[in-house]
């Protein structure tokens, strides 16, 4: 099968002149320079949006300050909305998060369309503030809204051949105008182990700072798993599809040399272009150690108990 080409050239898909100057950029605040150049509604700092019920807040970032509300909604990676990190919020206005519904399908006992507003009635919600790491080496503390992925995975009831677990995004080039582009291969698709997608920490966010999610953070549904790189957490989701054989994943098959299938943060495991082994967080002027697994090694480091992390990157 031959490799997908875009229309775009790779180095494309992050400027390379954005990137040769990504000191200086982050220097200034990469987050307040997108945000300058939205309207002043859209850089307000207090969390905006229905409030959601949270059940119980869960502190999973070692105590860190959580991200501000206005960096975490105007600098996002949403290539459905655009490919530059101000175009999700400026283009998120055209997304319809509601009525929605997410198709489950595949090797579970009970497949079926399931409406998201009846899922987050159906579940607790918790606030659970994680850390979240990009691929190219910024990062957030998030406090996400949402409830445990194995809670939904135990409900659909896989059968044994269940043994990975895939994602998609909506396709809809009218809701989604990055869509128009073939910047990447649509619908965006991932996937997850089954024992990952039933580990603790992997969640289905509804939410953000106790208030509904945005559009341009992947309303009304995404995926978040901490350990990995952000580009696993698939955004505005509409299938969950239980398979027993290894799900394509966009970013694998866009560039296989650079983004695996696992996406395990690693520091010792460089991107071709650039080192992972340190990172910025967002509204920091120096960069930090980057740790193994974003800081829950503890928690997930026996899920790859004998599998090469090098080569299974």
């Amino acid at each position: 099968m031959a490799r997908f080409r875009p229309d775009l050239r790779e180095r494309d898909v992050t400027p390379e002149p954005l990137w040769l100057r990504r000191r200086e950029f982050l220097a200034l605040g990469a987050a307040g320079a997108a945000a300058l150049a939205l309207p002043r509604s859209a850089r307000a700092g207090d969390p905006t949006g229905q409030a959601l019920p949270v059940a119980k807040k869960i502190e999973k970032a070692g105590g860190e300050e959580p991200t501000k509300w206005d960096a975490i909604t105007t600098y996002n990676n949403f290539y459905e909305l655009g490919a530059d990190k101000a175009d999700p919020a400026r283009n998120a206005g055209s997304l319809r998060p509601r009525p929605w519904t997410v198709a489950i399908e595949g090797e579970v006992r009970k497949p079926g369309n399931l409406d998201v507003d009846a899922l987050m009635k159906s579940f607790p919600l918790e606030e659970r503030i994680y850390r979240m790491r990009c691929v190219e080496a910024w990062s957030m503390v998030i406090p996400w809204v949402g409830f445990p992925l194995a809670d939904l995975v135990k409900r659909v009831e896989p059968t044994s051949k269940a043994r990975y677990v895939a994602f998609q995004t909506l396709l809809d080039p009218e809701q989604l105008p990055g869509q128009r582009r073939r910047v990447l291969e649509w619908p965006y698709v991932e996937g997850l182990r089954i024992d990952e997608a039933t580990h603790p920490l992997a969640l289905l966010a509804v939410g953000l700072y106790g208030r509904v999610l945005p559009n341009q953070d992947g309303a009304p549904l995404r995926l978040v798993v901490p350990w990995k790189y952000g580009f696993k957490g698939a955004k505005s989701i509409v299938k969950i599809r239980f398979q027993e054989e290894q799900p394509p994943t966009t970013w694998n098959r866009m560039a296989p040399d650079e983004y695996g299938f696992y996406a395990n943060v690693n520091p010792d495991v460089d991107h071709p272009r650039w080192s992972q082994a340190r990172e910025r967080r967002i509204g920091e002027f120096f960069r930090r150690k980057t740790l193994p697994f974003n800081g829950y090694a503890d928690e997930v480091a026996s899920l790859y108990a004998g599998l090469d992390l090098r080569k299974n990157y």
